[in-house]
C-alpha cells in the first residue's frame, strides 16, 4: 500500500523549548492513525506541522508523493488535508449550512470577479455547493440536516463536533486530521462518533484519518495503528495492544512510581 503522508525527523523548536523532536512516522491509503500522549506531548503541534500552520525546524513532510514541508495552510488543504480543531473554529454566527459551505473555499473557481461579471456562473456554483452541503449534513446526522439553517453556535457539543469534521469533509480531502474530536461528550455522544467514524470509513474508504484522542474507548476502536508522544518524541507505535503495554507508554500517562508499584 502506498504511503500518502510521510513525515521525517520532523522538529520543532520555539527557542529553548523542544516541542517536537525528530518525530518520523507514515500513514497509507485508507488508514486510520491515532495519535496518543499526555498533555503537552507535542500533539497539537504535530498536527500543526503537517497542515503547514508551522514550518517545521527541521525535517520533511511529504503528501501524496508531493513535498509539503512549510507550504501555506491554504495550499495544504488544496493538495487534500481536511482538519478540525482542538477548540471549535466554527463560524457561531453563520449556520450550520453556510459553515459547511465556507469548507468548500478551495474547490470553487468563482472569485469576486465572476461574482460581479459572470453572476449567472455564480448564482449555479452556489446552487451546487448547497446541494453538495446538504448531502454532507445529511450523511453525517439527520439531526443535523434539520439544524442546516440554524447559527452553528446554537448547536449541542456533539453536532458542532460533526459539523467541523462535515466542514472539513467538503474540502474533498485525502486525509483527514481530527484533533479530540471526542472532546466535551458523553459515553452515548463518544459512541455515535465512533459509529460516524466507522460509517465514514464504509463510504469513503480511500480516505485516511489521523485523529488525537485521550478518551481510550475511541482509540482502542480502531487499533491497528497507534502512535504514542510524549515531550516531543514518539516513544511508541504499533497495534493498540502493544502501545498499551509498552512501559514508556505507562510511565508517561501514569508516572515512573505508579507504574513500578
Amino acid at each position: 500500500m502506498s504511503q500518502l503522508l510521510e513525515v521525517n525527523e520532523a522538529t520543532m523548536r520555539f527557542g529553548g523549548l523542544v516541542a517536537l523532536n525528530a518525530v518520523s512516522f507514515s500513514i497509507g491509503r485508507g488508514e486510520v492513525l491515532a495519535v496518543i500522549g499526555p498533555n503537552g506531548a507535542g500533539k497539537s503541534t504535530l498536527f500543526n506541522v503537517v497542515t503547514g500552520v508551522y514550518r517545521p525546524t527541521s525535517g520533511h513532510v511529504r503528501f501524496d508523493g508531493i513535498e509539503i514541508t512549510g507550504h501555506p495552510s491554504h495550499q495544504v488543504v488544496a493538495r487534500g488535508v481536511g482538519r478540525t480543531f482542538q477548540t471549535s473554529r466554527l463560524f457561531s454566527d453563520l449556520s450550520v449550512l453556510d459553515n459547511v459551505i465556507i469548507g468548500m473555499h478551495t474547490r470553487t473557481k468563482t472569485g469576486v470577479l465572476g461574482a460581479l461579471f459572470l453572476p449567472g456562473a455564480s448564482r449555479r456554483e452556489m446552487a451546487a455547493c448547497v446541494e453538495k452541503a446538504e448531502l454532507l449534513l445529511k450523511a453525517s446526522s439527520g439531526e443535523l440536516f434539520e439544524q442546516r439553517h440554524r447559527p452553528a453556535g446554537t448547536l449541542a457539543q456533539a453536532d458542532r463536533r460533526r459539523l467541523e469534521i462535515a466542514r472539513a469533509l467538503a474540502s474533498e480531502p485525502k486525509l483527514l486530521l481530527l484533533d479530540e474530536p471526542s472532546v466535551g461528550m458523553d459515553e452515548v455522544e463518544t459512541d455515535a462518533l465512533i459509529a460516524d467514524i466507522r460509517r465514514l470509513r464504509t463510504e469513503r474508504p480511500e480516505l485516511s484519518v489521523i485523529l488525537i484522542e485521550h478518551d481510550m474507548r475511541v482509540v482502542e476502536a480502531f487499533p491497528d495503528h497507534v502512535m504514542c508522544v510524549d515531550y516531543g518524541s514518539k516513544i511508541a507505535e504499533g497495534d493498540f495492544a502493544t502501545v498499551k503495554s509498552d512501559p514508556r507508554v505507562q510511565e508517561a500517562y501514569l508516572g515512573k512510581a505508579a507504574v513500578h508499584a
